[in-house]
C-alpha cells in the first residue's frame, strides 16, 4: 500500500500540503528549541571578568545552597554575610590579600547597574589610570573615562545617601561593568560587608588557610564572583521556563492541526475508500494506506523541519534576546555532536509521531467502513459523531469543565504560573472542537434563523448545505475555533491578571503619594529620612532583606520588610487574620497566614550578617504566595544590607489632616531633587508596579499566542482550500441549474461566513468557560476583580479568522469557474 499512498499524495498534494506546512513549522520550532535547551544544560564557561588579574579568588560558599532553586537576588547565608574577620585573618597569614567589597553606587544621572569598589581590587579586572591619581582620601572617586573628568565634583548615590565626591582620576571603560571606585576607607564605610578576597599567597597555603570555610576559585570558576552570574542565571531561568511551554503548545497546535487535516481528507476520499474496499481491499490495507500517507508526509515535513530548526535555532535566540528574556551574550554553540543530533534526532521522530498519532483516528475510521456503508456515507454525511468521538467529546467537556473548576476552587494559585495555566486554557477549547459535530445542527438553525425570510434562495440553499454536511462543517470551523478560542483564552487571562495584581496593590496602599526609583535599583533610607522630617509629612519606607529559617539541617530564606510598625499601619491596608499590629515590637514579627504559624509562637531566624533572633508572632496576614514577606522593626537596619543593597524599593506616604497639599508636594520635590526618587500618586505608583510586574508574564502569554495564530491560520487556510477544491460537483450541478458566477462566488462566501460564525460561538462559549474559572480563582485570590477583554485584538484575531475563510473558498472558486469544465466535471461524475 505504499505505492498507493504515495501515489494519492501525488494527486491530492494540495490537500495535504497545510499539514507539510504544519509539520515543518512544529518540527523546526521543537528541534530549534532543543538546541536551545541542550546549549544552556552544556553551557560553556564564561571568561572571568572583573577577576581576571587575580591568581585566586576566596569566596564564601555553602555546598549545600542551589542557587537555581532560589530567586535572583538571593544569597546563600554564607555569601550573604561575606568573607569573615577569622577567614581574613588566616589567608592574609600566608601572603598578600586584596579586599572586594560590591556594593550600590550610582553617579547622578549613570546607568542602573553601575556598582561601587575599593580601588585596590581595579588591577584585577584591567583597568588601569588614564589620568589623575588612585583616590586616596574619603572624598575621592575614580569613575570610568567617559562619565568624567579629573577634578570634577560629581554627585553619587549609595544606601547611606547622596553626596559629592571629587573625581581624582579616570579608567578605561569595560563592557561588563560600570563601576566607581572608592578609596579602601570609603568603601568599607559603604558597605561593611567583604564579597570576596583576593589571595596572592601560594595557591597550597591558601587553600590550606581556607578549608571548608569558603571555596577558592582560580581559572574560569572565578566567573562565579562576578556579578554578571547572578544576571545570567535569572535570564537562563526565564528561558528554560518560556521554551519549553512553547514548543508543548506548538506540538498540541500542530496534532491538532494534523488530526483534523487528515481526518478531512479522509471524509472527502470516501468515494475513493469506497471504491478500493468494494474491489477488494481489506480494512486492513486501507488502515494501512492511510498511515503510510501520513508516514510519507511525516518523513518529508520532519527532514525539512529539522533541517530549518538547525539554522534557525540562533534565530529564535536572537528573538529571545530581543524580548529581554535571555542574555544578551546568548549564542547556540555546541561542544559535543550529541548535543546537536540528540535535539534534532529527537524533533524528527516527533514529527513522525505527531504525523501516525494525527492519522491513526482517521485510519481506524476509514478501515472500519464496511464497502456499502461507505459507498453510503459517499453520497450522504453523517453528523460526525462516532461512538469514540462522542465518549471523547463528553470526557473532553467533562474534564475541561472539571480541570477548570478544580482550578478555581482547588488550586486558584494555579492561575499564577503561566507554565500549568496556559496549557490548561487549552482542554476546554480541544473539547468544544471534539464535540463540534454535534453542535452544528443547533447552531446552524439558530444562527440561520433571522435571513431565512430574507429573498432569494441564498440562505435557504447556505443552510441546507450545512445541515446535510455536518462533518465537513465541523472540520472547516474547527481551526477557526481553536484560533480564536485559544487566542481569546489567553490575552483575557494576561489582562485579568494583570488588573487583579493592580487592584490587590491599590487596594493594600492607604497612603495618597508613593516615593518610586527612577532610573535607580532603590531608594537610599536617608533620602527617606529626609523626606519624613518635612511637616506634616508621613513616610513608610521599607527596606527588602532576606531572613533564613532553620528546616532540619538546611536553611530556607524568605523575604523580610523592615519598616517602622506606626508608619506601616497608617500608610499599608493589611488584612490581619490574627493577632494585632498594636503587639508588634522588636521583639516580634508579623508573617503572612501562609506561613502556617500561630500568633503568640516563637519564630527563630538568622539574619544576613549571621545574627540569630527569637521573636513572637504578634500578628498575621493574609497574602497570597509570592507576595508574603515577614515585617520587621528598624532594630534590624543595619543588618539588612548585608542580605541585599539596603535600598528602599518604595515608600509609602500619607499627610496629616490640615496639611497643606501644595506645600508639602513641593517640599518633597525639592527634597528629593537628585537623588533617583520619583514622587508620584498612588495611581501612578500601580501603573509603574503594573509595567514591571507584566512584562515577563506578557511576553510568555503573547510569544504563545504568536504560536497559535501561526498554525491555526495555516488550519484555516489548509482546510478552507481543501474543503472548496472538493466541492466541484456541487459547483457543477449549481451551475446547471441556472446559477450565475456572481450568485456561486455570493453562495459560497455566505456558507464560508455561517461556518465562520459556527467557529465563532463555539470559541466564545469554550472561553467563557476559561473565563468563569478564572474569575472565580482571582476573587478568592484577589477579591472582587474584574475580567478584562481586550476587545480589540480579539475582534482583529476574529476578523482575520473570518476574511481569511472567506479568501480560502473565494479563490479555488473562482479557479474552477475561470476553467469552464464545471458542467463536464458534473456531468463525468
Amino acid at each position: 500500500m505504499i505505492r498507493v499512498a504515495f501515489q494519492t499524495l501525488r494527486s491530492r498534494w494540495v490537500s495535504f500540503l497545510g499539514t507539510v506546512v504544519a509539520l515543518v513549522l512544529g518540527v523546526a520550532q521543537v528541534a530549534a528549541m532543543g538546541l536551545l535547551l541542550m546549549t544552556m544544560i552544556d553551557m560553556p564557561d564564561r571568561p572571568a571578568e572583573r577577576f581576571a588579574g587575580a591568581p585566586a579568588v576566596v569566596l564564601p560558599h555553602d555546598p549545600t545552597w542551589q542557587a537555581a532553586h532560589h530567586d535572583l537576588g538571593i544569597r546563600s547565608p554564607a555569601e550573604a554575610k561575606g568573607v569573615s574577620p577569622q577567614l581574613r585573618h588566616k589567608v592574609a597569614a600566608v601572603g598578600e590579600t586584596v579586599t572586594d567589597r560590591a556594593f550600590y553606587a550610582q553617579l547622578e544621572g549613570g546607568s542602573k547597574n553601575q556598582v561601587g569598589h575599593p580601588w585596590p581590587v581595579a588591577r584585577f579586572g584591567g583597568y588601569q589610570l588614564e589620568d589623575g591619581k588612585q583616590p586616596s582620601l574619603d572624598t575621592d572617586v575614580v569613575v570610568p573615562s567617559d562619565q568624567g573628568h579629573t577634578g570634577d565634583q560629581v554627585t553619587v548615590l549609595t544606601a547611606d545617601g547622596v553626596k559629592k565626591y571629587t573625581v581624582s582620576g579616570t579608567v578605561s571603560p569595560v563592557d561588563w561593568e560600570d563601576a566607581v571606585f572608592f578609596s579602601d576607607a570609603e568603601a568599607a564605610k559603604l558597605s561593611p560587608r567583604v564579597h570576596a578576597l583576593v589571595a596572592l599567597g601560594p595557591l597550597d597555603k591558601v587553600r590550606t588557610a581556607v578549608g571548608r570555610d569558603a571555596e577558592v576559585l582560580t581559572g574560569e570558576a572565578r566567573h562565579r564572583a562576578d556579578a554578571s552570574e547572578d544576571l545570567d542565571r535569572e535570564a537562563l531561568d526565564n528561558t528554560i521556563t518560556l521554551v519549553p511551554v512553547m514548543a508543548s503548545v506548538a506540538g498540541v497546535t500542530a496534532i491538532f492541526v494534523v488530526a483534523s487535516t487528515f481526518a478531512f481528507a479522509v471524509i472527502q476520499r470516501r468515494r475513493e475508500i469506497a471504491l478500493l474496499r468494494a474491489v477488494g481491499a481489506t480494512p486492513k490495507q486501507v488502515r494501512k494506506m492511510v498511515r503510510n500517507e501520513a508516514l510519507l508526509v511525516g518523513i518529508l515535513a520532519s527532514a525539512i523541519g529539522t533541517v530549518l530548526g538547525l539554522f534557525g535555532a540562533q534565530l529564535l535566540a536572537d528573538m529571545l534576546i530581543d524580548m529581554d528574556i535571555s542574555p544578551s551574550w546568548f549564542e547556540v554553540g555546541f561542544s559535543t555532536h550529541w548535543t546537536v543530533l540528540a535535539p534534532l534526532a529527537g524533533a524528527f521522530l516527533v514529527g513522525l509521531m505527531v504525523a501516525l498519532g494525527g492519522a491513526s483516528a482517521s485510519s481506524r475510521r476509514a478501515g472500519n467502513i464496511r464497502p456499502i456503508e461507505a459507498l453510503r456515507e459517499a453520497a450522504v454525511d453523517d453528523n460526525g459523531m462516532t461512538r469514540g468521538r462522542f465518549w471523547l467529546g463528553a470526557a473532553g467537556v467533562i474534564g475541561g469543565v472539571g480541570w477548570t473548576g478544580w482550578i478555581a476552587i482547588g488550586n486558584p494559585a494555579g492561575v499564577l504560573s503561566p507554565t500549568t495555566y496556559v496549557l490548561s486554557l487549552m482542554v476546554p477549547v480541544l473539547a468544544a472542537a471534539v464535540v463540534a459535530p454535534l453542535l452544528v445542527g443547533p447552531l446552524t438553525k439558530l444562527l440561520m434563523w433571522p435571513f431565512m425570510r430574507s429573498a432569494g434562495p441564498t440562505a435557504m440553499l447556505v443552510r441546507e448545505s450545512v445541515l446535510t454536511s455536518r462533518r465537513r462543517t465541523a472540520a472547516i470551523a474547527a481551526p477557526v475555533l481553536l484560533t480564536v478560542g485559544l487566542v481569546f483564552s489567553l490575552l483575557a487571562a494576561t489582562d485579568s491578571l494583570g488588573a487583579a495584581r493592580d487592584s490587590a496593590v491599590r487596594n493594600s496602599v492607604k497612603s495618597q503619594y508613593a516615593l518610586a526609583s527612577d532610573g535607580t535599583p532603590g531608594i537610599s533610607p536617608a533620602v527617606a529620612d529626609k523626606v519624613s522630617r518635612i511637616p506634616g509629612v508621613q513616610i513608610a519606607a521599607p527596606i527588602l532583606t532576606t531572613i533564613y529559617t532553620q528546616d532540619e539541617d538546611r536553611f530556607d530564606e524568605n523575604d523580610a520588610l523592615v519598616v517602622d510598625p506606626a508608619a506601616l499601619k497608617r500608610t499599608m491596608n493589611l488584612e490581619i487574620v490574627d493577632g494585632s499590629f498594636d503587639k508588634w515590637d522588636d521583639n516580634s514579627t508579623v508573617v503572612a497566614d501562609l506561613w502556617g504559624l500561630d500568633v503568640g509562637s516563637t519564630l527563630e531566624i538568622m539574619m544576613a550578617d549571621g545574627s540569630i533572633a527569637k521573636l513572637r508572632i504578634a500578628a498575621t496576614y493574609k497574602a497570597m504566595r509570592g507576595y508574603d514577606v515577614a515585617y520587621l522593626t528598624p532594630k534590624f537596619t543595619n543588618t539588612a544590607a548585608y542580605a541585599r543593597d539596603g535600598l528602599v524599593r518604595r515608600a509609602y506616604i500619607s499627610l496629616n489632616p490640615g496639611t497643606d497639599t501644595a506645600t508639602a508636594t513641593a517640599a518633597i520635590n525639592h527634597a528629593i531633587v537628585g537623588t533617583g526618587a520619583d514622587f508620584m500618586t498612588r495611581d501612578q505608583l500601580v501603573a509603574s508596579e503594573a509595567a514591571h510586574a507584566r512584562h515577563l508574564t506578557e511576553v510568555r502569554q503573547r510569544s504563545t499566542a504568536v504560536i497559535i495564530l501561526m498554525f491555526c491560520f495555516i488550519a484555516i487556510l489548509n482546510t478552507l482550500l481543501m474543503a472548496t477544491a472538493d466541492r466541484r460537483r456541487d459547483l457543477a450541478v449549481l451551475r446547471m441549474a441556472g446559477a450565475t458566477p456572481k450568485q456561486l462566488v455570493k453562495f459560497f462566501i455566505a456558507e464560508s461566513l455561517l461556518v465562520a460564525s459556527i467557529g465563532l460561538v463555539l470559541a466564545l462559549v469554550s472561553t467563557a468557560v476559561n473565563l468563569g474559572g478564572l474569575w472565580v480563582a482571582l476573587h478568592q485570590l484577589f477579591g472582587t476583580t474584574p475580567i478584562v477583554v481586550p476587545y480589540l485584538a480579539v475582534i482583529a484575531v476574529a476578523v482575520v479568522s473570518t476574511l481569511l475563510a472567506v479568501i480560502a473558498t473565494v479563490l479555488p472558486v473562482g479557479a474552477a469557474l475561470r476553467a469552464r469544465t464545471l458542467a463536464f466535471i458534473g456531468a463525468r461524475e
